[in-house]
């Protein structure tokens, strides 16, 4: 996902050089124990041994053996309020980035703030989770993973989704709706319950179950580093 540059492969030489020498020199001491030889000996292997490691660097960085292409994603991750999606998917989307990886994440709240007016009757949620869908989709056209954490509680429009993506990867947070009422961190489920809030998904609303989701977490028994984990091998294998 990343090239190397030639100031990359410059600096590589002259620090591989610096402990290279100051081993050969003192290997030349203890040999001779003529101090004289060793730095005359260290000098001159420091300037060619740069030169020669700075143009095989760059002679193997032209070479694809060996190479294997990170082909795109965008893995979905869908759930119920709570269940943990937002969590792991800017957990996920750290570590990636940390690897030289490109990534955006889509995030539900986040679009919700810059789309204020989208509702919440299924037809404007598929509506919703189409459009999303297709930013995904050219994202990855572009050569960027793609992390979207969206309840996106209908099986259609989340097939729509996969259709649109070249390498869809649904993960279903599959935490018990008990769990994700218990933590409630916004209070949404209260006032849900209560009947303030309508359309909620898991109260007023349905949840269709993801029917053959690449992969399954329930985030009351499997950790964040795990999931985290389970999902990169999933995403990195191919």
């Amino acid at each position: 996902m990343y090239k190397e540059t030639n100031t990359r492969s410059f600096i590589k030489s002259i620090s591989w050089r610096i402990n290279g020498t100051l081993a050969t020199s003192a290997i030349v001491y203890f040999i001779s124990g003529k101090a004289e030889m060793a730095l005359a000996v260290g000098f001159f292997e420091f300037f060619s041994k740069v030169i020669i490691f700075y143009f095989h660097e760059r002679a193997w960085n032209k070479i694809s053996f060996g190479k294997r292409a990170l082909k795109p994603a965008v893995i979905w991750l869908t759930g119920l309020s709570g269940a943990g999606k937002s969590t792991i998917a800017e957990a996920l989307v750290t570590d990636l980035r940390r690897q030289g990886i490109k990534v955006e994440h889509l995030d539900g709240d986040t679009v919700r703030d810059i789309f204020p007016t989208t509702g919440f009757s299924k037809k404007e949620r598929e509506e919703h989770i189409k459009r999303i869908g297709y930013l995904a989709n050219q994202l990855e056209k572009n050569g960027i993973f793609v992390v979207a954490s969206f309840i996106s509680p209908y099986e259609d429009s989340r097939r729509f989704v996969r259709a649109l993506c070249q390498r869809f990867i649904e993960v279903h947070v599959a935490t018990p709706l008990a769990l994700c009422e218990q933590r409630d961190p916004k209070g949404l489920y209260k006032k849900a319950r209560s009947g303030d809030i309508k359309n909620f998904t898991g109260i007023s609303d349905p949840y269709e179950v993801p029917v053959n989701p690449e992969l399954t977490i329930d985030t009351g028994q499997v950790s964040l580093e795990d999931s985290v984990r389970l999902i990169k091998n999933l995403v990195l294998k191919n």
